[in-house]
């Protein structure tokens, strides 16, 4: 008689440490765990603010467990901002204003309504400068996207919680937000390459820029190939 499936596994996996039983207490944990400061979102959020640099370079050399991973945090923090626009409706500042292209219009919607994939392809477009910038560093292209990623998770909750402000105060903060971002990341790439270097956060700088503006670029070119594809037809 064959063994039935129940022991054929026991016997398969007895040599094994059992694991902690998943139920009530088990989930309260793991949550518990995720939103502490001594590791998960919460840690992330508050060691990126705090020490961007040190922070990313730990996580990169000897630590991978306390913070979240980096296309997580930004998956994390797009939906985070999309959800807390779609609550509030304050100004994304997705969709620039008077665009007379039709094609050009449904791109920047479309960007929009997809805020975290966006947000990943915009990380490898300033992946990419940044690594320009700083050819003669000693990490790899990997190792910066990495940066890149925490970075602009960082970024999407500096521009949710401005949307929030907007949306008590009623005063729009977009400007000042992307601003406020910037600042922000050109502080945190210069931190990491040589934060006792003016050169590093300028380049920092220049690489935010530099690669939002091809992301807005690349947009703009699909939504012009939307047009003529559309008067084609």
């Amino acid at each position: 008689m064959n063994t039935i499936p129940d022991q054929q596994q026991c016997e398969e996996h007895k040599n094994l440490e059992p694991l902690e039983r998943i139920d009530g207490a088990y989930i309260l944990k793991e949550i518990g765990g995720v939103l502490n400061f001594e590791k998960g979102v919460l840690y992330t959020i508050k060691e990126l603010f705090l020490r961007p640099g040190k922070a990313v370079l730990e996580f990169i050399l000897y630590d991978r467990k306390r913070l979240v991973k980096p296309i997580i945090f930004v998956i994390f923090s797009s939906l985070f901002f999309v959800i807390t626009q779609q609550i509030l409706g304050f100004n994304t500042g997705t969709t620039p204003e008077n665009i007379q292209s039709p094609g050009v219009l449904k791109a920047f919607e479309w960007v929009g309504e997809n805020f975290g994939v966006v947000n990943i392809l915009l990380g490898f477009f300033i992946g990419l400068w940044t690594r320009l910038f700083f050819l003669n560093s000693k990490y790899n292209i990997y190792e910066i996207f990495i940066l890149i990623f925490f970075t602009v998770g960082i970024g999407n909750l500096i521009f949710t919680f401005f949307g929030i402000v907007e949306s008590i105060t009623g005063f729009e903060s977009y400007n000042f937000t992307y601003f406020v971002a910037l600042a922000y990341s050109a502080w945190a790439i210069g931190n990491f390459f040589n934060k006792n270097k003016a050169m590093s956060y300028f380049k920092g700088l220049l690489a935010y820029v530099f690669g939002t503006t091809m992301g807005s670029f690349v947009i703009v070119l699909i939504g012009i190939l939307i047009d003529v594809f559309n008067k084609i037809k």
